[in-house]
C-alpha cells in the first residue's frame, strides 16, 4: 500500500478521534455549569434587593432604638422630665390611635339618597345610600392617605364597623341617618381626586346611580375623638425578642 495513501489514513484516524475527545470535552464542561435564564437572574435580583431593604430597615430600627434609650437616660436623672417625658409619649399615641381631637386641611363629603320618585317596578335600594356604599368611599379616602375620618361625627377607626340596618347604618354602635357627611383631613387634592376623578367609586355612585355627592376642599376640618371603649380579650401583646 502506498505509503503517502496510509499516511493520509492515519492523520484521518487522529483527526476523527481528536474530535470526538473535544466534544466529550466540551460537553462535560457544558454539564459543570448550570444553565441560568433571564428570569432567575432578575429573581436573585429582586432577593438581594429586598435583603439590602430589611437591612436598611433594622439599621434605622436600631439607630431609632438608640436614639430612645439615649432619650430615656437623659430624662432619669431629672425626675420632671421623666414624667414630661412620659406623659407626652401617652399623648402621641393616644392621638395616633384616634383618642385625640384633630384638625387640619381635608375634604368634606356629603351623600344623600337618590330623591327622584321610582317607577313601577323599580328597585328602590339602588337609589339608597347603602353601608357598602360609604365603605368604599372610606376607603378609597384611606388609600389616598387620609390621616383622620369622621362619618357623622363619628371617628372612624381600624376597628370601626360599618353596617347597614334598613335606612340607617351603624357606626361605632351608633345608628346614623342620611345625609351621611364624611370628613377627611389629608392632601384636600389628592382626596378631592380619590372621590371625584372618572371611575372611582365616588363618580360612578353619583353619575351612575345617581346618589347625591357634594364634595368640598376646607383649609381647617375638625374630627373629634373616638369615645368608645377600646378592649382586646384575645389579642395579646409580643414581647420584643419572642
Amino acid at each position: 500500500m502506498d505509503k503517502k495513501y496510509i499516511g493520509n489514513i492515519t492523520i484521518l484516524i487522529v483527526t476523527i478521534i481528536t474530535g470526538i475527545l473535544f466534544s466529550f470535552q466540551f460537553k462535560q464542561n457544558i454539564d459543570d455549569y448550570t444553565l441560568v435564564s433571564l428570569n432567575s437572574i432578575k429573581m436573585t435580583k429582586k432577593e438581594i434587593n429586598n435583603y439590602k431593604r430589611e437591612i436598611s430597615n433594622l439599621k434605622r430600627l436600631i439607630e431609632e432604638k438608640k436614639s430612645e434609650i439615649n432619650k430615656y437616660h437623659k430624662a432619669i436623672v431629672d425626675k420632671d422630665s421623666f414624667a414630661e417625658l412620659l406623659e407626652q409619649e401617652i399623648k402621641d399615641i393616644r392621638f395616633e390611635i384616634g383618642l385625640e381631637d384633630v384638625q387640619g386641611p381635608g375634604i368634606i363629603i356629603k351623600m344623600e339618597d337618590n330623591d327622584k320618585e321610582v317607577s313601577y317596578g323599580e328597585n328602590v335600594n339602588y337609589d339608597l345610600v347603602h353601608d357598602l356604599d360609604v365603605l368604599k368611599l372610606i376607603n378609597d379616602l384611606s388609600a389616598a392617605g387620609a390621616e383622620a375620618i369622621s362619618i357623622n361625627g363619628q371617628r372612624i377607626l381600624s376597628r370601626s364597623e360599618i353596617k347597614c340596618g334598613g335606612p340607617i347604618i351603624t357606626v361605632n354602635k351608633e345608628r346614623l341617618a342620611s345625609p351621611f357627611v364624611i370628613k377627611a383631613i389629608g392632601d384636600p387634592k389628592v382626596l378631592y381626586a380619590a372621590i371625584n376623578a372618572p371611575n372611582t367609586n365616588g363618580y360612578i355612585l353619583k353619575e351612575v346611580r345617581n346618589i347625591k355627592i357634594q364634595t368640598k376642599i376646607s383649609d381647617n376640618i375638625f374630627i373629634p375623638r373616638y369615645w368608645g371603649n377600646i378592649t382586646f380579650n384575645q389579642a395579646k401583646p409580643i414581647e420584643e425578642g419572642e
